[in-house]
């Protein structure tokens, strides 16, 4: 199982998910629009890289990003690491990253090349795993991927670069130690926003089934709407936005 999810022979099977699957696709784009309105407010100045691409299509939302993965995908600009970035200081004008953060073994590491490689006032955005009331209990017991939200460090020994991960490791920086991550980087947390509960899952993430119906696709998303205005626990997953 591990050895299949860490292949790079992988992707056209995830394309053609994305490609195929109207709900997801339609998440994506969701994303996407998200990394566009951060986009407004980076500075002109700088490239827009994503980290862990995959198998997503953002060259057709925003052609000039470079596009990466930590494995060597077929269609991607650059194979990179997250936590040796290959960009020159002050380069970047901004990173995004949809549910990479937690599979990033050294994360400290990480911020530090992050902040050397931004322009003052470049910004990252990142989707990522949120630790509620129902990711929590599908995160812990229905996921493939490790999740251990009591650990005391934010590094773990990865299996492999998919199948290695902490599912808990944003709440465990953004909500548990933000006043340390506040003092350990020149980045400041502008948003910090739980969403989705339930909506990914119906629709099968990246598996081949799905419970969701295009046709009941909007009414899912206004769903996760009404839960998540009854709390930011009912979240899956949460959008974070740093500033340089």
């Amino acid at each position: 199982m591990k050895a299949a999810i860490d292949h790079p022979g992988r992707i056209d099977y995830i394309r053609g998910l994305i490609e195929n699957k109207k709900p997801l696709r339609q998440y994506y784009l969701e994303i996407y629009q998200r990394y566009l309105n951060c986009l407004a407010h980076c500075p002109q100045e700088g490239k827009v890289l994503e980290l862990g691409s995959g198998g997503g299509f953002l060259k057709k939302v925003i052609p000039d990003a470079v596009t990466s993965d930590v494995l060597p995908y077929a269609g991607v600009d650059e194979v990179i690491d997250a936590s040796r970035l290959t960009f020159p200081d002050q380069s970047l004008k901004a990173i995004f990253m949809s549910n990479v953060l937690h599979h990033i073994t050294d994360v400290d590491r990480f911020f530090r090349e992050a902040s050397r490689c931004l322009v003052p006032g470049g910004r990252i955005f990142m989707v990522d795993q949120y630790s509620g009331v129902f990711g929590s209990l599908i995160y812990r017991y229905l996921h493939h991927e490790p999740f251990d939200p009591n650990v005391t460090t934010w590094n773990f020994v990865s299996s492999g670069p998919l199948s290695g991960a902490n599912g808990a490791l944003a709440c465990i920086v953004f909500k548990r130690d933000i006043e340390i991550f506040h003092g350990r980087y020149p980045l400041k947390m502008v948003r910090f926003e739980p969403h989705s509960p339930l909506r990914y899952w119906w629709m099968g993430g990246l598996k081949k089934w799905s419970l969701l119906p295009s046709s009941l696709d909007s009414f899912a998303s206004r769903l996760d709407e009404v839960l998540i205005k009854c709390s930011n626990e009912m979240a899956s997953f949460v959008d974070i936005e740093l500033v340089r």
